[in-house]
């Protein structure tokens, strides 16, 4: 299996200041598309969001000596900080100009973008607006497939949807990182499925009990920082609770 070896102590999603907080800062930007005529359902974002973040760390251009390999060593050596932007229209447009990967759900489209400096963002990204990502689900979204990968959102947390698409593609990428070669391989060449559900409150003990990927937040915005936002529940990675077999990833960015 193909572990994170960063120790706890080091880790890039640690909220204390560590050794990470002295690399150089870079920031995956992720931008949803919001037209005022037919916003897309919020969980649809979520998974949507979820997939692109896997969708850029599995893409060739991200390894070796790909066009965006170096950025992406440079920001997973920092603190693996997600922001989401949100356009529509001529902004949209722009942004699908840049370079970048767009990454279409059910109802959501959106595009990620090979880390940028903390303070380096392209103008076209830098001018898009992070407030305003409050998202609607028309339905409640149906159960999801307990043979599929899960994240798993803290139901005592209020979180815009732009906060949670971010955490999503936390969870996501710990999922990816704890992962086998072939089991990596197998989730992409499937198309990456997932589902984004709020746990019930009942069962969210439990689910940070088994051992299994687990973001904490960082606490830049929106949430206290050490708060535990989701749970990544990917069947490759189901462990016994209390930590049978390998440490589970405990991160917050």
């Amino acid at each position: 299996m193909s572990e994170d070896p960063t120790p706890v102590s080091d880790s890039p999603f640690r909220s204390e200041p560590s050794a990470r907080d002295e690399a150089p800062q870079f920031v995956l930007p992720l931008v949803v598309r919001i037209e005022k005529a037919e916003p897309p359902a919020r969980t649809d974002a979520l998974e949507t969001a979820a997939r692109a973040v896997l969708t850029i760390l599995a893409d060739e251009r991200s390894a070796g000596e790909g066009e965006w390999a170096g950025a992406m060593r440079d920001w997973q050596d920092a603190r693996i900080r997600k922001v989401v932007r949100r356009a529509r229209g001529a902004e949209w447009r722009r942004a699908e100009a840049l370079p970048g990967i767009t990454v279409t759900g059910k109802s959501a489209e959106v595009r990620v973008f090979p880390p940028v400096p903390l303070d380096g963002w392209p103008k076209d990204l830098a001018r898009l607006q992070v407030s305003g990502t409050d998202l609607d689900d028309p339905e409640p979204p149906v159960d999801a497939d307990p043979a599929a990968p899960v994240l798993w959102l803290n139901p005592d947390l209020g979180m815009s949807a732009g906060k949670a698409m971010a955490q999503a593609g936390h969870a996501a990428q710990l999922a990816w990182w704890e992962l086998s070669d072939e089991e990596r391989a197998g989730w992409h060449d499937a198309g990456f499925p997932l589902a984004a559900r709020t746990a019930d409150p009942a069962r969210w003990s439990e689910l940070t009990g088994m051992g299994l990927p687990l973001v904490r937040d960082a606490g830049f915005t929106e949430i206290a920082p050490g708060s535990c936002t989701v749970v990544a529940d990917h069947p490759a990675l189901r462990r016994e609770p209390h930590g049978a077999g390998r440490a589970a990833s405990t991160r917050s960015e």
